[in-house]
């Protein structure tokens, strides 16, 4: 169970945003003479906010990743139905991965991002990027750390990541009270960083302000556009995800693309309107039940899916660290695509069911410094958010009911009423 976490509405921070640009716009065409002035206040107070952010990550991955790896082991051996819905899980998210890997890159080769915008908001924004790329023996001696320790205090998440994963695989042969104490201690682990990350993000609409000004008085309207590119990019995606669960639903759980589509409206029209697939689990329980999928399966698979898989997840946040890739001209090996890959589904199964802004960071910020991407980006990206997770909420209820579906279908039991 989580702990209480601070939120703030996300309008506030994109209302912090508009307001940032605006004034960052103001100031360098209407009074360019107090830019020193303003932005030696701004870029310390943005600066502050990303650190903060940035420090959070490596200690709720770890925590994450444990609890996450040990959570689906355990209901893997729950029993068949168990391991047939983590499997087309799996499956979905692998699919989901593939898309961000290679949606978003195609359609920046057909309308890349704006060369003015890129160089101007790099200046911005900063973010190292690695000077040179590691040879394949370099990169596979990495994933293995020699010291874990270190490997977190350098933000090498793959090797952390393997790391506690096996790790966590280890936990779950222990003994019942060892394998129970530190379930609760990771799990401790990770609410109490959950709740720092709230902490932090309570204050984004003052970080925001500070480095959207920033950025805005750096790089003039380039700054507008660019973020507009973003959003339509990453949502494109989602989108691909999403269309995917009626093919999903026609092909695999059988059901027919009608029928499934106006079972699906009503749930998408809440999920839309709330933004949460834990709130929209009555509406998908509904669906199931008007497709005929039995109700031990739909309680059984829909609740599962809630706490496990986001079909969307990959797809959007490796395709957000992909998006800043290209930004940030980080070539995109066959070694960092496949760090990527990984850890895109691993953070997917570990992720709890968390507000947009605190999802959005522990999700996309352990992916890019995998991939070796700068994090900086995210503390400003972040603000846009309100928008692609629309087409998140909308991809994660769709698949989510044609997942139960399909899991129905292949159940061993004819005889249950349908």
């Amino acid at each position: 169970m989580l702990p209480p976490i601070a939120q703030i509405p996300a309008g506030w921070t994109f209302a912090a945003l508009t307001l940032g640009l605006g004034g960052g716009l103001s100031l360098a065409f209407a009074a360019p003479a107090t830019m020193p002035a303003v932005l030696a206040v701004a870029g310390p107070v943005g600066e502050l906010w990303l650190r903060a952010l940035q420090a959070t990550i490596v200690p709720l991955v770890a925590a994450l990743i444990f609890t996450g790896v040990f959570q689906t082991v355990r209901t893997a051996s729950a029993g068949d139905m168990a391991r047939r819905s983590l499997g087309l899980f799996i499956a979905v998210l692998c699919f989901a991965a593939l898309v961000a890997l290679s949606v978003p890159t195609l359609l920046l080769a057909l309308v890349p991002v704006p060369a003015s915008a890129g160089v101007a908001l790099r200046a911005s924004l900063g973010g190292s990027v690695p000077a040179t790329l590691p040879g394949v023996a370099d990169y596979l001696r990495s994933i293995v750390p020699v010291n874990v320790i270190d490997a977190a205090a350098n933000d090498h998440m793959l090797p952390l990541i393997l790391f506690m994963s096996v790790f966590a695989l280890a936990a779950t042969r222990l003994v019942p009270a060892q394998r129970d104490t530190l379930s609760t201690l990771f799990a401790a682990l990770a609410g109490a960083m959950l709740v720092v990350i709230g902490w932090v993000l309570a204050l984004a609409p003052i970080g925001v302000l500070a480095l959207s000004l920033t950025v805005a008085a750096k790089s003039g309207p380039a700054a507008v556009g660019a973020l507009a590119h973003y959003i339509v990019i990453v949502t494109a995606s989602g989108t691909v995800v999403w269309l995917a669960a009626y093919p999903f639903a026609a092909l695999v759980a059988r059901q027919p693309l009608g029928r499934f589509a106006r079972a699906m409206l009503p749930v998408q029209v809440f999920a839309l309107s709330t933004q949460s697939s834990l709130a929209s689990l009555p509406a998908m329980l509904g669906a199931c039940e008007r497709l005929g999928v039995r109700a031990l399966t739909a309680e059984f698979v829909m609740p599962l899916a809630v706490a496990l898989f986001r079909a969307t997840s990959p797809a959007m946040n490796l395709g957000v660290v992909v998006y800043v890739a290209h930004w940030y001209g980080v070539p995109l090996t066959a070694g960092t695509c496949a760090s990527g890959f990984v850890m895109a589904i691993l953070v997917s199964l570990s992720s709890v069911s968390l507000p947009g802004t605190i999802s959005y960071i522990a999700s996309v910020g352990p992916i890019a410094l995998a991939m070796g991407v700068p994090v900086a980006p995210l503390a400003l990206l972040v603000a846009v958010e309100v928008v692609p997770d629309l087409m998140r909420t909308l991809g994660n209820v769709t698949f989510d009911v044609a997942v139960a579906a399909a899991v129905d279908r292949g159940s061993p039991d004819p005889d249950e009423p349908r």
